[in-house]
């Protein structure tokens, strides 16, 4: 066999998700049941039903994907008047204002990130099912940018949670969060479960067996 070609699956080395400790074991020993000699957690070749679970991720993130730009983000309650306002809304408000730079934060994070992380994710599901050995570099550090970048979603909740809080206390204007933000934080959240349970080391597999 070819050094070069020789990869940790094929020499039965498998890496602790727990401690990292990378552990040699016998063809022969049952893989399903094997576990790290130091820590006892549970080791396996590649992420069980890794493609599957992320499938479902994504899935029901596309779904709160929908609620989240749709209903209400916030309820601004000023001299007895209630105006309710959208993501959407919010962005073409600082637009109107000429707060261009918080428009394109609100919109960037908002809406095009976890857009693009749900869009990523599916293509390279589907180019791992179509066993596809198109550039799997270029596709592993597509994965790693949008695991790094997609978590920063966040900060428009925690944004939110700040404003709400401090204008709880002004005497003319409160406001509240609106069912939007519910639903905008299980999609960051699902999405960042979907990076999680998401295998990139399947995106070599295909590769690898058109070269053997």
């Amino acid at each position: 066999m070819n050094n070069l070609s020789l990869t940790a699956a094929k020499a039965a080395l498998m890496n602790c998700p727990r401690c990292d400790l990378l552990s040699k074991y016998k063809h022969s020993q049952p893989i399903k049941h094997a576990v790290c000699p130091r820590c006892g957690a549970a080791v396996h070749l590649r992420k069980p039903n890794s493609i599957n679970r992320t499938w479902a991720l994504i899935i029901a993130a596309a779904i709160f994907y929908i609620p989240a730009n749709i209903f209400p983000i916030t309820f601004v309650t000023s001299l007895g008047k209630v105006q309710s306002d959208t993501i959407i809304s919010g962005v073409i408000y600082f637009i109107n204002t000429g707060m261009w730079p918080i428009a394109l934060v609100i919109f960037t994070a908002s809406i095009v990130v976890p857009l693009l992380k749900l869009l990523v994710l599916s293509f390279l599901l589907v180019s791992i099912q179509r066993k596809s050995s198109w550039r799997p570099g270029d596709r592993t550090h597509l994965f790693r940018i949008t695991e790094a970048v997609g978590r920063w979603s966040m900060v428009d909740i925690y944004a939110l949670t700040i404003v709400v809080a401090l204008l709880k206390l002004g005497f003319f204007a409160t406001v509240e969060a609106g069912p939007a933000a519910v639903y905008f934080a299980a999609v960051v959240v699902i999405t960042m479960l979907a990076a999680k349970v998401f295998d990139p080391r399947l995106t070599w597999d295909a590769m690898e067996s058109e070269n053997e």
